[in-house]
C-alpha cells in the first residue's frame, strides 16, 4: 500500500500527515491476504501444514480450492502457488471492480497477476480454476452462478480428496445460493431492508444462514466426506467463525427462531418478502431442517483457521506509531454502535487529549477497531466510516493539532469509492467557509459530498483485504 494514496487535504496540510498515512498503511500491510495464507499454510514436500495440523498430500487423489470474499484473488494466488501441480482446480467468487468481465482463469502452477482497470485478475491458463466476479453488498446472479459452480465441484469430492476453502469479508453477499422456494430477488429485497434499518452483520448473517444452501455449514455438507481446510480472514468483530462469511464451513450456533427475531427486533416482518417469512416460520415449527450444528459428524474432517483479523491490523498500526514516537493505546477492537455515536465518542476522546492530556500524553495515537452501523434517515451518499468522521466534525472544531481518521480496511465504505475520511480541528471552519453545514449533511446521511468538497476523503482504492474498520485519534 502506497501511503500517499491515503493523504487527504487536511493531512497533506499537516506536518504530521505523511507519518499518519504510513501508520494507516502499516495496518493494511499487516493483513495482506497472500501473506496471511503464506504464514499459516506451509508445504514441505508432500507435507502440508495448516496451523497446528499436518496433511500428507500423498493420501489425497485431488486437491481443490474454493472460496469467496473480497480477499479471494490474493488468497487464491498464494494457495495455488503453494499447491503447484497438486491443485486439481477450483472456483473462487470475489467482488468485481472491473468493466463487466465476469470470469478469469487461474493457472494451476505458477501465477502472474495483471492489473485490468481497478481489479486484479489472474492470467488465463487452466480452465479447471476460475475466478468469478460478483456484486457486494447486494447479491446478484453472478454470485449465484459462482455458488452453483462451487456446489457442483464439491459434490464430486470423495473421502480421498482434500478441499481448501478460502473465506474473507464480503463472502456472505458474494456467494449466494437461495434455499428452496426463495428467489434471488427476495434475498436482494431483504438485504436492502436490513442495511437500511441498521442491523449489524451478526444479525444479517443469522438470516442469511437460514435462507441459503451454502451458508451455515453448507459448504462442509457439500464437501463431505472429503477433508477440508478453511483459512479465514475475519471481517467480524470478535472473529466468530459461524458469522464470518455466514459460516459456510462451520457449525451454526443460531436457529430459525433467532433469524425471525431479527425481523421482529427491527419491526420489518411486514416489509420482508412473504416467502422468506414463511420459510422462517416453517423452520421454527420444525417443518424445515435446521442448519448444521456442532454435533454433526460431517465436521469431523473440517479444520477452520483464522489467518487475519482486525486485531492484527490494529497491533501493526500501534507498532508503527510507537516507532514514529507516539504514545499508543488500543482502545478496543469491539467497537459496535451507530456510526454517528461512535464518532462523537471518539471526538470526546480527542477533546480530553486536548484539554487534559489524558488518557495519553502528546504525541498520542489511540486506535479503535470494529464495525459500526448506519440507520438511514435520509437519501444522502456515504458509508459508516464517513458518517463516523462527519459526526465528529462539530465536536472537534478548533482543537489544535488533532486528527481523527476513519478507515475501512477493504478500501471501500458504503456504495462509494472512498474508504473513509479525515477530520481535524480546522474541518468545521473550512466547511462553513464553503457553505457546508455538517449537521445538515449528517441528518440526511450525506457524508460523501461533504468530505469530497473538502478533499478529505480517503481513496486508496480496493485493498484486496477486509478486516473491519479502524478509527484513529491522533494528538501531535
Amino acid at each position: 500500500m502506497n501511503p500517499d494514496l491515503l493523504l487527504t487535504n487536511s493531512l497533506r496540510a499537516s506536518p504530521y500527515g505523511t507519518t499518519v498515512t504510513r501508520i494507516l498503511a502499516a495496518a493494511l500491510g499487516a493483513v495482506d491476504p497472500a501473506a496471511a495464507v503464506q504464514r499459516y499454510l506451509l508445504r514441505d514436500g508432500d507435507m502440508l501444514h495448516a496451523g497446528d495440523q499436518t496433511y500428507d498430500l500423498r493420501a489425497y487423489e485431488r486437491v481443490f480450492v474454493v472460496g469467496t470474499g473480497k480477499a479471494g484473488v490474493p488468497m487464491a494466488r498464494a494457495a495455488a502457488e503453494l499447491l503447484g501441480d497438486r491443485l486439481a482446480g477450483g472456483v473462487v467468487v470475489v467482488k468485481g471492480y472491473g468493466d463487466g468481465r465476469i470470469e478469469n482463469r487461474v493457472p494451476s502452477g505458477r501465477l502472474k497477476m495483471q492489473k485490468e482497470q481497478s481489479a486484479a485478475q489472474f492470467s488465463i491458463s487452466n480452465s479447471q480454476f476460475s475466478i468469478i466476479e460478483a456484486c457486494h453488498p447486494i447479491p446478484d446472479e453472478r454470485g449465484v452462478a459462482g455458488a452453483r459452480r462451487i456446489a457442483q465441484l464439491l459434490e464430486q469430492a470423495t473421502e480421498r480428496d482434500l478441499v481448501l476453502a478460502l473465506i474473507s469479508g464480503g463472502g456472505s453477499a458474494l456467494l449466494t445460493l437461495p434455499a428452496e422456494a426463495i428467489t434471488l430477488a427476495e434475498l436482494q429485497s431483504l438485504t436492502n431492508i436490513l442495511l437500511r434499518c441498521g442491523a449489524n452483520i451478526n444479525e444479517i448473517n443469522t438470516l442469511r444462514k437460514h435462507l441459503d444452501q451454502v451458508k451455515g455449514g453448507g459448504l462442509a455438507r457439500l464437501a463431505h466426506p472429503a477433508t477440508m481446510i478453511t483459512l479465514v480472514l475475519s471481517d467480524v468483530v470478535g472473529n466468530p467463525l459461524d458469522v464470518i462469511g455466514s459460516g459456510p464451513t462451520v457449525p451454526d450456533t443460531s436457529s430459525f427462531a433467532d433469524a425471525y427475531a431479527v425481523l421482529e427486533r427491527y419491526d420489518v416482518v411486514a416489509d420482508a418478502p412473504a416467502p422468506i417469512v414463511e420459510r422462517l416460520r416453517s423452520g421454527m415449527s420444525g417443518q424445515i431442517a435446521e442448519t448444521l450444528k456442532p454435533s454433526d459428524p460431517r465436521f469431523a474432517r473440517v479444520h477452520n483457521l483464522i489467518v487475519g483479523s482486525n486485531l492484527q491490523a490494529a497491533e501493526a498500526a500501534l507498532a508503527a506509531a510507537r516507532a514514529a514516537g507516539f504514545n499508543t493505546l488500543l482502545l478496543t477492537t469491539f467497537l459496535q454502535a451507530e456510526a454517528r455515536e461512535a464518532g462523537r465518542m471518539l471526538a470526546a476522546i480527542a477533546r480530553e487529549l486536548a484539554d487534559s492530556g489524558h488518557p495519553l500524553p502528546r504525541p498520542a495515537c489511540i486506535i479503535a477497531g470494529g464495525e459500526t452501523t448506519v440507520t438511514l434517515r435520509g437519501s444522502g451518499r456515504g458509508g459508516r466510516n464517513q458518517e463516523l468522521a462527519l459526526a465528529a466534525v462539530a465536536d472537534m472544531a478548533g482543537l489544535p493539532e488533532l486528527a481523527l481518521v476513519a478507515l475501512g480496511t477493504d478500501g471501500g465504505d458504503g456504495p462509494t469509492d472512498a474508504a473513509g475520511a479525515a477530520v481535524t480541528g480546522t474541518t468545521f471552519d473550512r466547511a462553513r467557509a464553503l457553505g457546508l453545514d455538517p449537521a445538515a449533511h449528517l441528518a440526511r446521511n450525506d457524508a460523501y459530498p461533504f468530505f469530497d468538497t473538502l478533499g478529505d476523503l480517503l481513496k486508496p482504492g480496493p485493498t484486496a483485504t477486509n478486516v473491519n474498520d479502524l478509527a484513529f485519534v491522533f494528538a501531535f
